[in-house]
This record gives C-alpha cells, structure tokens and sequence, in this order.
C-alpha cells in the first residue's frame, strides 16, 4: 500500500481542521449561552459585570489545562481574557438594558 501524497495529507489534515473550528463555534455559543443567562442573573439581583476573583480562578485553571494537554499556557490565557472581555461587556449590556438604558455597545439579545 502507497503512502498517501503530501495533498491527500494536506486536505486530510485541513478537514480535520474545519472539523474543530465547527466545534469551537459551537461550545463557544453554548458558553455564551450560559454566561448570559449569568449576566441575567446579576443584572437581576443588582451583582457586579465582573468578578475579578472568578477570573483570576478560572485563568490558574486555564493555564493548569493548557499545560497537561501541552499547550501554550500564555495563549490559554489570552483566549481566556478576550473571552471574559466579552462576557463582561454583554453583563454591561444586560445590566444597562435592566436599568432601561440603551448603550451603544449593548450585545443582541442571542450574542452572548
């Protein structure tokens, strides 16, 4: 049996790919499905967008992950900051939107 050419591989591999990138879409959207039913939950009961404890725990673990599963710990957790970044901001928005202000930066309502 032949070994496959370098374009078989190359197509194989970007497949596999496509594959993933689907996949973090789609966690990525049931995450943000989540965090907004959290921002709700703060808006409602008058919490802060950020919890800056929470983060700091959830960044260590991000970082312990990154490093067992042999990826880069800085990279986990810049994904991790501009994740947060944008949870925080949809949690702005959703608080504002509670309080009957309209900011120009608020998330649709399906976005986080």
């Amino acid at each position: 049996m032949s070994e496959p050419s370098a374009i078989e591989q190359l197509k194989g591999l970007r497949k596999s790919i496509d594959n993933i990138d689907a996949a973090l879409i789609h966690v990525l959207a049931e995450r943000f499905r989540c965090t907004q039913a959290v921002g709700v939950l703060k808006a409602t009961h008058g919490l802060p967008a950020s919890d800056p404890n929470r983060e700091s725990q959830q960044i260590e673990r991000l970082r312990s992950l990154a490093r067992d599963a042999e990826l880069d710990p800085d990279f986990a957790e810049k994904f991790l900051n501009f994740i947060i970044q944008e949870v925080i901001r949809h949690h702005e928005a959703i608080a504002a939107s509670a309080n009957g202000a309209v900011t120009e930066n608020s998330a649709p309502s399906g976005a986080a």
